[in-house]
């Protein structure tokens, strides 16, 4: 990883750790009971649990909570945009996206249901650690901090977030995995999605 796209990172990292910490400070409680009730209008899209079952929709459950803050973020800010989370997200306080977050970050994920294409096992070993994906979203690709969980998504979900960074139509904190998909072909992205959606959920330490 170089040293530019990791200084970009960390200070992505700080500062949202700084929202996290903004947050808690004017909230006494917060945690993943209250996300619990909060998390029924997110249902509907990202299933029970955060368990989506509709590829299209990320599954929500086991990424980490700093991502989620972060996410949310963005979205309620206008800096990540999309039909139905963009209103969802305008409604949210610091509070209510940090106990959002810290409920589905205690979910579970499932047992992974994909199964990588033979001939795509390799190569998208290969691609994940040629673009650096090891290096931000974790050896395992569980994620870490403000990025999020890769292994065991929908490949659909996968796919399409891919391609919007390639087409630079996809908001980010950092401007890293912008910079990091342009490398990519077509094929490329499909390979990784591929590869990413079957590799093994790892469980939560």
């Amino acid at each position: 990883m170089s040293r530019s796209l990791f200084s970009r990172r960390a200070g992505a990292a700080a500062w949202a750790a700084a929202l996290l910490l903004s947050a808690h400070a004017g909230q006494a409680v917060a945690g993943a009971e209250e996300g619990r009730a909060k998390a029924q209008t997110c249902v509907a899209c990202h299933g029970e649990n955060g368990n989506s079952t509709n590829p299209a929709f990320p599954s929500l459950s086991g990424q980490p909570k700093q991502f989620i803050v972060s996410a949310l973020y963005q979205f309620r800010e206008g800096k990540r945009q999309n039909e139905i989370m963009s209103p969802m997200a305008a409604k949210l306080s610091n509070a209510d996206m940090n106990d959002l977050a810290a409920y589905y970050a205690a979910q579970p994920a499932p047992a992974t249901q994909h199964k990588t294409a033979l001939a795509n096992v390799e190569k998208g070993r290969q691609l994940s650690v040629q673009n650096n994906c090891v290096a931000c979203h974790a050896a395992n690709l569980m994620g870490q901090q403000h990025i999020p969980r890769l292994a065991g998504q929908h490949k659909d979900y996968l796919r399409a977030q891919l391609a919007s960074f390639k087409a630079s139509t996809r908001g980010e904190m950092d401007g890293v995995m912008t910079s990091a998909a342009q490398a990519l072909t077509p094929d490329d992205i499909d390979v990784l999605a591929d590869y990413l959606a079957g590799l093994p959920v790892a469980a939560a330490k």
